[in-house]
């Protein structure tokens, strides 16, 4: 697979999640055919989430945190999620096992 043809698969799997749903860095480029990518999903996010207008907020960590700090994005991450239903517990952190989205059969 060359690289636009990953990153076009990485742009589309976002573009997947569904509305009250996230998924993980880890995720989509497990999705898109390279586990071993998901620092690269996170700079594509960076730089292509709003010139290819990407549901960004739907992307969270592995352990079901936003990695945005506060003040530099975090915040708005948070209520974009929670506008669309997604909860947190006290400690900040989405239940994954209820909320995580993903394109494969279970036992990917």
């Amino acid at each position: 697979m060359t690289r636009q043809q990953f990153t076009t698969q990485i742009i589309e799997l976002i573009r997947s999640v569904p509305c009250g749903y996230v998924s993980t860095y880890g995720d989509i480029a497990r999705m898109a055919g390279n586990p071993q990518a998901a620092r690269q999903v996170a700079r594509m996010l960076h730089t292509c989430a709003k010139p290819e207008k990407l549901p960004w907020h739907r992307i969270v960590n592995r352990e079901g945190r936003i990695s945005l700090k506060p003040f530099q994005g975090y915040e708005q991450q948070k209520m974009l999620l929670e506008d669309e239903g997604v909860a947190f517990d006290e400690t900040g952190k989405i239940n994954l096992d209820q909320y995580r989205w993903h394109a494969l059969p279970d036992n990917w």
